[in-house]
């Protein structure tokens, strides 16, 4: 018997300053991220995977919520949180950064923002990053105020959109160095925009600081993009894994640390500052590195687009890791995903998954599949 399951709106979950534009510009399906509703597709899967490739797209992120730390600590509040030295960081620039906990395990994996001395963002992943710091921040050992802004970013991706940007806020932007931000104004919009996004495509992220303007500003966007077939879209499951890039819940849990998934190179142990799970994250540095992030090609097509499960990865009969993300990529033209696997199980030949109850055989690919940036 075939279901098709809807998703039900209603107060419970937060709608985007977007939502009325994803609704009228024709989304067929929504998640919850960070208890808000977010787009999924439109066309389909591979459709707006075509358009984010070849032209440009407009996404709905607003779930990608922002918490914000300000104070005289803030910034040793922030060195306590994430293994990263971010010290270096520059007003004006972002970082990527893992937040982790005592045990080393990983709580989100934001994009950093610094917008003035002691004044950061985070810009999270799904999980609830804003409770964990007023968490820490209850030992009354910072000196810090910790808030949700009033902030909700739109990513403009795909290799049309530093055209489509500049129509929109000047040829400027086009100069604007990956990871940094720029406050500006849109139409009389407040904004902060950011060379920055997650997929493989060059792309911005355009922060609305009105709440109010959401639907005015997506028109404006689609607007200036009409002559490079701008499409509205969602962030890629094809094209991110493509670019072997990690998604957190699904490539990336509380029961991972970083080392577990190829990140070791944002944990500087020997940093200056104190960091919660330095202690954690030394030891299992120094009693040495079991697992590791890998790409693999999966010999026998599973989907037409992407799976959503994660797949066991069996050395003979022994259970040696898991996929985490798998995907049909239509560039490559054949099944692709990113692992979790034991070290000493990488070089193996006997590598396989169970699937639709076939075992299928699997090889080690390296990092990313595809990128444009």
């Amino acid at each position: 018997m075939k279901s098709n399951p809807e998703i039900t709106f209603g107060t419970r979950i937060r709608k985007s300053p977007f939502f009325d534009s994803t609704i009228k510009w024709g989304c067929k399906a929504f998640t919850i991220y960070n208890k808000m509703y977010m787009p999924t597709y439109y066309k389909s899967f591979v459709e707006d995977y075509w358009s984010l490739v070849n032209d440009v797209t407009l996404w709905d992120v607003a779930g990608e919520r922002q918490v914000e730390i300000t104070g005289k600590d803030a910034e040793k509040f922030v060195e306590y949180i994430t293994p990263r030295d971010i010290s270096a960081c520059k007003v004006g620039q972002c970082m990527y950064i893992l937040l982790t906990e005592k045990d080393g395990g990983i709580v989100n994996d934001p994009v950093l923002l610094k917008l003035d001395e002691n004044h950061f963002w985070l810009s999270i992943a799904d999980s609830d990053v804003l409770l964990w710091c007023l968490g820490i921040a209850s030992s009354n050992r910072f000196d810090v105020k910790l808030s949700e802004p009033d902030a909700s970013p739109l990513s403009l991706q795909g290799p049309k959109s530093p055209d489509v940007m500049a129509r929109v806020s000047g040829e400027w932007v086009k100069g604007l160095k990956f990871f940094n931000f720029k406050k500006s104004v849109i139409n009389g919009i407040p904004v902060i925009i950011a060379r920055s996004g997650w997929s493989g495509e060059p792309g911005f992220e355009i922060y609305l600081l009105d709440g109010s303007r959401g639907n005015e500003l997506w028109e404006i966007i689609m607007e200036a993009g009409k002559d490079y077939k701008i499409a509205p879209a969602c962030p890629s499951q094809i094209n991110r894994v493509e670019s072997g890039m990690l998604s957190y819940g699904s490539d990336m849990t509380l029961q991972e640390n970083p080392y577990d998934v190829s990140l070791g190179k944002f944990v500087n142990i020997d940093k200056k500052a104190d960091f919660l799970s330095k202690a954690a994250l030394s030891n299992i540095k120094q009693k040495g590195i079991l697992k590791e992030m890998v790409g693999v090609e999966i010999m026998e097509k599973t989907s037409d687009e992407f799976i959503r499960d994660h797949l066991p990865i069996y050395d003979e009969k022994n259970v040696v890791g898991k996929i985490t993300s798998s995907v049909y990529s239509p560039r490559l033209k054949k099944n692709i995903g990113l692992a979790i696997i034991n070290k000493e199980n990488i070089n193996s030949n006997n590598l396989r998954l169970e699937y639709s109850g076939k075992s299928i055989e699997i090889k080690i690919s390296q990092l990313p599949f595809l990128r444009n940036k």
